[in-house]
């Protein structure tokens, strides 16, 4: 998973759909979350942001509680899930928040009828 900082962060949310982790090693339901954020890499970008070393950037997010997994797009936060949650939580989660084509990292044009 890629580990986001900084210097990164903003120029990663910028790229496309991606699934940011915010998480802490000593945060145990955080290690307990990884494997399935790893499923879900399979579908849509996943990187995590440590919250003990990027601070400011937790507060921009207003990040109270961890984990927090917040899905980005075009530099926009498009929502979160706060806590463990199992894997199908999640793939229902990113199927409301993105179109299909995104979804499946396809690039999907309008149907034009005209």
């Amino acid at each position: 998973m890629r580990e986001l900082e900084p210097a990164t962060f903003d120029d990663a949310i910028r790229e496309g759909p991606l699934v940011v982790d915010f998480w802490a090693p000593w945060c145990r339901p955080c290690l307990a979350l990884e494997p399935v954020l790893e499923k879900i890499a399979d579908r849509v970008p996943v990187a995590r942001l440590n919250i003990d070393d990027h601070p400011e950037i937790a507060s921009r997010y207003e990040i109270f509680s961890i984990p927090t997994v917040m899905l980005f797009a075009e530099g926009a936060a498009r929502g979160r899930v706060v806590g463990v949650r199992p894997l199908a939580h999640f793939e229902a989660w990113l199927a409301e928040m993105l179109p299909a084509g995104e979804l499946d990292g396809l690039a999907v044009q309008p149907y034009d009828n005209a």
